[in-house]
Protein backbone atom coordinates (compact mmCIF):
# COMPACT_ATOMS: atom_id res chain seq x y z
CA UNK A 1 0.00 0.00 0.00
CA UNK A 2 1.21 3.47 -0.86
CA UNK A 3 0.00 6.53 1.04
CA UNK A 4 1.09 9.51 -1.00
CA UNK A 5 0.23 12.28 -3.43
CA UNK A 6 -0.68 11.94 -7.09
CA UNK A 7 1.85 13.18 -9.65
CA UNK A 8 0.16 14.30 -12.87
CA UNK A 9 3.52 13.84 -14.64
CA UNK A 10 3.51 10.14 -13.74
CA UNK A 11 7.13 9.98 -12.58
CA UNK A 12 6.76 10.24 -8.81
CA UNK A 13 4.19 9.81 -6.05
CA UNK A 14 1.34 7.30 -6.31
CA UNK A 15 2.03 6.67 -9.99
CA UNK A 16 5.70 5.79 -9.48
CA UNK A 17 4.84 3.64 -6.48
CA UNK A 18 2.24 1.57 -8.31
CA UNK A 19 4.52 1.12 -11.33
CA UNK A 20 7.28 -0.10 -9.02
CA UNK A 21 4.94 -2.43 -7.09
CA UNK A 22 3.87 -3.97 -10.39
CA UNK A 23 7.46 -4.48 -11.51
CA UNK A 24 8.23 -6.22 -8.21
CA UNK A 25 5.22 -8.51 -8.74
CA UNK A 26 3.07 -7.32 -5.87
CA UNK A 27 -0.50 -6.05 -6.06
CA UNK A 28 -0.48 -2.36 -5.22
CA UNK A 29 -3.19 -0.43 -3.40
CA UNK A 30 -3.21 3.30 -2.69
CA UNK A 31 -4.39 5.98 -0.32
CA UNK A 32 -4.29 9.32 -2.14
CA UNK A 33 -3.58 12.20 0.24
CA UNK A 34 -3.04 15.00 -2.28
CA UNK A 35 -3.39 15.82 -5.96
CA UNK A 36 -0.59 17.80 -7.55
CA UNK A 37 -0.28 19.62 -10.85
CA UNK A 38 3.31 18.94 -11.84
CA UNK A 39 5.64 17.94 -14.63
CA UNK A 40 9.40 17.56 -14.92
CA UNK A 41 9.86 21.32 -14.53
CA UNK A 42 7.87 22.25 -11.42
CA UNK A 43 4.98 21.65 -9.07
CA UNK A 44 2.42 24.34 -9.96
CA UNK A 45 -0.44 23.39 -7.61
CA UNK A 46 -1.22 21.08 -4.66
CA UNK A 47 -4.68 20.14 -3.44
CA UNK A 48 -4.87 18.18 -0.18
CA UNK A 49 -7.50 15.46 0.11
CA UNK A 50 -9.83 15.99 3.11
CA UNK A 51 -8.75 14.01 6.18
CA UNK A 52 -12.04 12.10 6.42
CA UNK A 53 -11.57 10.80 2.86
CA UNK A 54 -8.03 9.70 3.71
CA UNK A 55 -9.39 7.89 6.78
CA UNK A 56 -12.06 6.19 4.66
CA UNK A 57 -9.48 4.99 2.12
CA UNK A 58 -7.34 3.44 4.85
CA UNK A 59 -10.35 1.81 6.51
CA UNK A 60 -11.57 0.36 3.20
CA UNK A 61 -8.23 -1.28 2.53
CA UNK A 62 -7.87 -2.55 6.10
CA UNK A 63 -11.29 -4.18 5.85
CA UNK A 64 -10.79 -6.10 2.62
CA UNK A 65 -7.24 -5.69 1.25
CA UNK A 66 -4.91 -5.41 4.26
CA UNK A 67 -1.35 -4.76 3.05
CA UNK A 68 1.68 -6.89 3.87
CA UNK A 69 3.78 -3.71 3.72
CA UNK A 70 3.09 0.01 3.37
CA UNK A 71 4.91 3.21 2.52
CA UNK A 72 4.24 6.88 2.98
CA UNK A 73 5.34 9.62 0.63
CA UNK A 74 4.20 13.21 0.32
CA UNK A 75 2.14 14.34 3.33
CA UNK A 76 1.91 18.09 3.03
CA UNK A 77 0.05 19.17 6.19
CA UNK A 78 0.14 18.33 9.90
CA UNK A 79 -3.46 17.13 9.72
CA UNK A 80 -2.61 14.63 6.98
CA UNK A 81 0.42 13.35 8.90
CA UNK A 82 -1.68 12.91 12.04
CA UNK A 83 -4.50 11.23 10.11
CA UNK A 84 -2.14 8.76 8.46
CA UNK A 85 -0.27 8.01 11.69
CA UNK A 86 -3.58 7.40 13.48
CA UNK A 87 -4.70 5.01 10.75
CA UNK A 88 -1.43 3.07 10.79
CA UNK A 89 -1.71 2.64 14.56
CA UNK A 90 -5.41 1.78 14.44
CA UNK A 91 -5.07 -0.90 11.79
CA UNK A 92 -1.59 -2.11 12.80
CA UNK A 93 -0.28 -1.92 9.24
CA UNK A 94 3.05 -3.82 9.23
CA UNK A 95 6.39 -3.11 7.54
CA UNK A 96 6.01 0.66 7.23
CA UNK A 97 8.55 2.50 5.07
CA UNK A 98 8.50 6.28 5.60
CA UNK A 99 9.85 8.38 2.75
CA UNK A 100 9.85 11.87 4.32
CA UNK A 101 9.25 13.87 1.15
CA UNK A 102 10.11 17.47 1.98
CA UNK A 103 11.20 18.97 -1.35
CA UNK A 104 10.45 17.74 -4.88
CA UNK A 105 13.27 17.03 -7.32
CA UNK A 106 12.31 20.29 -9.04
CA UNK A 107 13.10 22.17 -5.80
CA UNK A 108 9.50 22.91 -4.82
CA UNK A 109 8.76 22.39 -1.11
CA UNK A 110 6.06 19.77 -0.55
CA UNK A 111 6.04 19.56 3.26
CA UNK A 112 5.31 22.47 5.58
CA UNK A 113 7.57 23.02 8.59
CA UNK A 114 4.70 22.16 10.93
CA UNK A 115 4.06 18.93 9.04
CA UNK A 116 7.76 18.14 9.25
CA UNK A 117 7.58 18.27 13.05
CA UNK A 118 4.55 15.97 12.95
CA UNK A 119 6.49 13.47 10.83
CA UNK A 120 9.26 13.40 13.45
CA UNK A 121 6.90 13.11 16.40
CA UNK A 122 4.18 10.82 15.03
CA UNK A 123 5.25 8.96 11.90
CA UNK A 124 8.92 8.10 12.29
CA UNK A 125 8.31 6.20 15.56
CA UNK A 126 5.98 3.88 13.58
CA UNK A 127 8.48 3.22 10.79
CA UNK A 128 10.24 -0.04 10.09
CA UNK A 129 12.52 2.05 7.90
CA UNK A 130 12.85 5.77 7.14
CA UNK A 131 14.53 6.78 3.87
CA UNK A 132 15.60 10.46 3.79
CA UNK A 133 18.16 12.01 1.48
CA UNK A 134 20.86 14.08 3.14
CA UNK A 135 18.83 17.31 2.98
CA UNK A 136 15.79 15.64 4.54
CA UNK A 137 17.98 13.94 7.16
CA UNK A 138 19.54 17.30 8.05
CA UNK A 139 16.12 18.85 8.44
CA UNK A 140 14.67 15.97 10.46
CA UNK A 141 17.52 15.67 12.98
CA UNK A 142 18.58 19.33 13.04
CA UNK A 143 22.25 18.60 12.36
CA UNK A 144 24.72 19.03 9.51
CA UNK A 145 24.93 16.04 7.16
CA UNK A 146 27.92 16.56 4.88
CA UNK A 147 29.82 13.24 4.85
CA UNK A 148 29.35 9.52 5.39
CA UNK A 149 30.10 9.79 9.11
CA UNK A 150 27.41 12.47 9.40
CA UNK A 151 25.01 10.16 7.57
CA UNK A 152 25.64 7.39 10.07
CA UNK A 153 25.14 9.76 12.99
CA UNK A 154 21.89 11.12 11.52
CA UNK A 155 20.61 7.58 10.95
CA UNK A 156 21.32 6.66 14.56
CA UNK A 157 19.45 9.75 15.73
CA UNK A 158 16.43 8.74 13.64
CA UNK A 159 16.55 5.33 15.32
CA UNK A 160 16.68 7.08 18.71
CA UNK A 161 13.54 9.00 17.68
CA UNK A 162 11.85 5.66 17.15
CA UNK A 163 12.50 4.34 13.63
CA UNK A 164 13.38 0.66 13.35
CA UNK A 165 16.15 1.50 10.88
CA UNK A 166 17.29 4.39 8.67
CA UNK A 167 18.61 4.54 5.12
CA UNK A 168 20.31 7.85 4.34
CA UNK A 169 20.62 8.38 0.59
CA UNK A 170 23.89 9.97 -0.44
CA UNK A 171 23.18 11.11 -3.98
CA UNK A 172 23.42 14.78 -3.04
CA UNK A 173 26.81 14.55 -1.37
CA UNK A 174 29.66 16.32 -3.14
CA UNK A 175 31.42 13.16 -4.31
CA UNK A 176 32.79 12.98 -7.82
CA UNK A 177 32.68 9.37 -8.91
CA UNK A 178 30.49 7.33 -6.61
CA UNK A 179 27.44 7.47 -4.38
CA UNK A 180 27.30 5.93 -0.91
CA UNK A 181 23.95 5.11 0.69
CA UNK A 182 24.09 4.30 4.39
CA UNK A 183 21.78 1.82 6.12
CA UNK A 184 21.84 1.76 9.91
CA UNK A 185 19.89 -0.74 12.01
CA UNK A 186 20.15 -1.29 15.76
CA UNK A 187 22.62 -4.11 15.01
CA UNK A 188 24.71 -3.06 12.03
CA UNK A 189 25.83 -0.43 9.54
CA UNK A 190 25.87 -1.14 5.79
CA UNK A 191 27.29 1.02 3.02
CA UNK A 192 25.94 0.57 -0.52
CA UNK A 193 28.28 2.06 -3.12
CA UNK A 194 27.58 2.53 -6.82
CA UNK A 195 28.89 4.74 -9.65
CA UNK A 196 27.46 8.23 -10.00
CA UNK A 197 25.43 8.71 -13.18
CA UNK A 198 25.57 12.09 -14.89
CA UNK A 199 21.91 12.65 -15.75
CA UNK A 200 18.90 14.91 -15.33
CA UNK A 201 16.55 11.92 -15.10
CA UNK A 202 16.08 11.77 -11.33
CA UNK A 203 12.40 12.66 -10.93
CA UNK A 204 10.74 10.18 -8.56
CA UNK A 205 13.88 8.36 -7.49
CA UNK A 206 13.03 8.58 -3.78
CA UNK A 207 9.49 7.36 -4.36
CA UNK A 208 10.70 4.51 -6.54
CA UNK A 209 13.36 3.43 -4.05
CA UNK A 210 11.01 3.37 -1.06
CA UNK A 211 8.33 1.60 -3.11
CA UNK A 212 10.81 -1.06 -4.20
CA UNK A 213 11.85 -1.66 -0.58
CA UNK A 214 8.20 -1.86 0.47
CA UNK A 215 7.40 -4.38 -2.27
CA UNK A 216 10.30 -6.60 -1.27
CA UNK A 217 9.30 -6.48 2.40
CA UNK A 218 5.77 -7.49 1.35
CA UNK A 219 7.26 -10.54 -0.36
CA UNK A 220 9.09 -11.55 2.81
CA UNK A 221 12.61 -10.26 2.14
CA UNK A 222 14.77 -9.19 5.04
CA UNK A 223 15.51 -5.49 5.30
CA UNK A 224 19.11 -5.55 4.05
CA UNK A 225 18.18 -7.64 0.99
CA UNK A 226 15.20 -5.37 0.28
CA UNK A 227 17.37 -2.24 0.41
CA UNK A 228 20.12 -3.77 -1.73
CA UNK A 229 17.65 -4.89 -4.40
CA UNK A 230 15.90 -1.50 -4.42
CA UNK A 231 19.14 0.47 -4.80
CA UNK A 232 20.16 -1.74 -7.73
CA UNK A 233 16.74 -1.30 -9.36
CA UNK A 234 16.77 2.48 -9.06
CA UNK A 235 20.34 2.76 -10.33
CA UNK A 236 19.44 0.85 -13.50
CA UNK A 237 16.14 2.75 -13.83
CA UNK A 238 18.11 6.01 -13.88
CA UNK A 239 20.71 4.58 -16.24
CA UNK A 240 18.01 3.52 -18.72
CA UNK A 241 15.72 6.55 -18.25
CA UNK A 242 13.43 7.33 -21.19
CA UNK A 243 14.67 10.91 -21.53
CA UNK A 244 11.27 12.59 -21.63
CA UNK A 245 10.31 16.04 -20.38
CA UNK A 246 12.24 19.31 -20.46
CA UNK A 247 13.38 19.27 -16.82
CA UNK A 248 14.21 16.54 -14.32
CA UNK A 249 12.89 13.56 -16.25
CA UNK A 250 11.48 10.33 -14.80
CA UNK A 251 13.31 7.04 -14.41
CA UNK A 252 12.53 3.87 -16.34
CA UNK A 253 10.16 1.72 -14.27
CA UNK A 254 10.29 -1.02 -16.91
CA UNK A 255 13.79 -2.22 -16.03
CA UNK A 256 13.76 -5.81 -14.72
CA UNK A 257 14.24 -6.54 -11.05
CA UNK A 258 17.16 -8.64 -9.85
CA UNK A 259 16.41 -10.59 -6.73
CA UNK A 260 16.54 -14.14 -5.48
CA UNK A 261 13.26 -13.72 -3.61
CA UNK A 262 11.10 -12.71 -6.60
Amino acid sequence: MTIAGSDSGGGAGIQADLKTFHQFRVFGTSVVVAVTAQNTLCVSAVHDIPADIVKSQMAALAEDLPPHASKTGMLSSPELVETVAEGIRRFSFPNLVVDPVIVATSGDRLLSEEAERSVVEQLIPLATLVTPNIHEARSLVGEQVACVNDMERAARKLIQIGAGAALIKGGDLDAADEIVDVLVTPNEVRHFTHPRLVTHSTHGTGCTLSAAITASLARGADLVAAVECAIDFVHRAIEQAPGIGSGRGPVNHFVPTRSHFL
